[in-house]
């Protein structure tokens, strides 16, 4: 891992539902020795006790003394106003992009290159939690099939700018950075 005086890097973590993507996340944070910023995408639903309960666990792993950032939807601007020495959590993109779903072809486009402009530019490192929705079945509802291609088609773009891409699955981590090779489309 980086120390505090090294160039900033981008980090992709994707995997499964509860493979422990989250918690890679947060240990790779804590090795970088570096305050730590988690932004949280999801909005709190007073009224879903389990959505409420899997927040409340999150929260209860995490160090005191992190900050907690709330951010459902502007996260190119919250990323662009970050300065060193500092790391952010992003989790987790799947959230953020079901939280755009309304967001029309040119809008999300547009939302998409913002978020890919401030990792580029950022100063900081960024750690980036996804969820791999792709590899089951093609979704039966058109609402569906666009989270699930907007996320995916996400994943890539950043796998593509990632110093490093980790994939949490089956209890292992795997470096794919080490292990795969880039695409660069």
């Amino acid at each position: 891992m980086n120390d505090k005086s090294s160039a900033r890097q981008i980090i992709l973590v994707t995997g499964a539902a509860r493979s422990g993507k989250s918690e890679w996340a947060e240990q790779l944070a804590t090795q970088m020795d570096k305050p730590v910023t988690y932004v949280a995408t999801a909005y709190r639903d007073p009224t879903d006790l389990e959505w409420q309960e899997r927040i409340n666990q999150h929260c209860l792993r995490r160090p005191p003394h992190w900050q907690t950032w709330e951010i459902p939807l502007q996260l190119a601007t919250m990323i662009n106003k970050v300065s060193p020495p500092r790391c952010l959590i992003i989790d987790s993109l799947g959230t953020w992009v079901s939280n755009c779903l309304e967001e029309d072809d040119p809008t999300w486009e547009q939302t998409t290159m913002n978020l890919l402009t401030s990792l580029k530019q950022s100063s900081v490192d960024v750690i980036l939690v996804a969820e791999e929705a792709g590899w089951g079945v093609v979704p039966a509802y058109p609402i569906g099939r666009l989270f699930r291609d907007r996320l995916g088609h996400l994943i890539r773009q950043i796998g593509i700018i990632a110093d490093v891409a980790y994939l949490v699955t089956g209890g292992h981590i795997l470096n794919l950075s080490q292990l795969g090779q880039r695409l660069n489309h």
